[in-house]
């Protein structure tokens, strides 16, 4: 432009159709659905420690950690039917399988889980039927991880930005929540002198969930605005501090059964502030249409 002259058009300001979300918000429900994701998760887990203990001849904490992941994947079940409104919907999603779809391969999952997690914690309390009872625990210790992490496929699957352009690292981060979770709760139930794998896992729980939400958070760019602002940002701060507590505490506290009860419980709550942060994070990038249009706009200009 030469010297002196004033450009006659204004910058261009962003805005979208009468200032409209460009996305549809997601039609999942709090707390039911970051209770699900958070419930699935540690019961996925709990089934991996519970397998861990049985076989290292740890028997109160392969006990206990049986009762808790059947406990959890019910209720994860109970607050997903009562997001899908009617039982019958979950039934309808097994009357096909395709690999293509998280969903459909998470239905799966949850069938074959939740009937080896429940058979595993029924022949532990009744002692009966030892063979069939280590079968289940098996069974549900290999399907576990999947239970733990398939989530993360399912909402990065969306067209939600802070969702789906997240989805080198949401696998990682509910990876870690899950184990930290275990961990945790397991801490929590099982007897100090048995807790020693329960301890180990939450702490590496913590890290992974630490660096994956941290890598997460700075490579995202604007897309990842929604981790750190509003209600997300809050929970996911909470997650941060609680981890560090919970990890310190479990290191410091193996030989002080309140220690460890405090350490396991700090754990526990940064998975569901991880998990509770992520569902909300979702929602403020869906309601915002700078997060679709902006970096679209961005890669046609390259």
């Amino acid at each position: 432009m030469p010297r002196g002259e004033r450009p006659m058009v204004p910058a261009a300001d962003f805005t979208s159709y009468y200032g409209r979300p460009v996305l549809k918000a997601p039609v999942w429900h709090s707390p039911d659905i970051p209770g699900y994701l958070f419930l699935g998760g540690l019961a996925g887990a709990t089934s991996l420690l519970a397998a861990g203990a049985q076989l290292s001849g740890r028997g109160r904490l392969a006990g206990r950690a049986k009762v808790v992941a059947a406990g959890a994947i019910a209720l994860s079940g109970l607050a997903l039917v009562h997001d899908l409104g009617r039982p019958e919907r979950f039934a309808n999603m097994l009357r096909v399988a395709k690999l293509s779809s998280p969903m459909s391969v998470g239905s799966w999952l949850l069938a074959g889980y939740g009937p080896a997690a429940g058979g595993a914690a029924a022949l532990s309390v009744a002692g009966r039927l030892p063979r069939l009872g280590a079968l289940a625990t098996g069974t549900a210790a290999v399907i576990g991880p999947g239970i733990s992490t398939y989530t993360a496929a399912l909402l990065a699957d969306t067209a939600v930005p802070a969702w789906h352009d997240a989805y080198p690292y949401l696998p990682f981060l509910f990876a870690g929540s899950s184990a930290a979770a275990a961990g945790g709760i397991a801490m929590v139930v099982a007897p100090l002198d048995e807790s020693a794998p329960a301890r180990r896992l939450g702490v590496l729980g913590a890290a992974v969930e630490t660096a994956a939400g941290q890598g997460l958070e700075r490579r995202l760019g604007l897309v990842g605005e929604p981790y750190s602002k509003g209600k997300a940002g809050s929970l996911l701060r909470a997650a941060r501090l609680l981890t560090v507590v919970g990890a310190g505490l479990a290191v410091v506290g193996r030989r002080r059964r309140s220690l460890s009860v405090l350490a396991g419980l700090s754990l526990a709550a940064s998975s569901a502030c991880t998990r509770f942060g992520v569902f909300e994070a979702g929602r403020q990038s869906a309601a915002d249409p700078r997060y679709t249009v902006i970096p679209q706009r961005a890669a046609a200009s390259m």
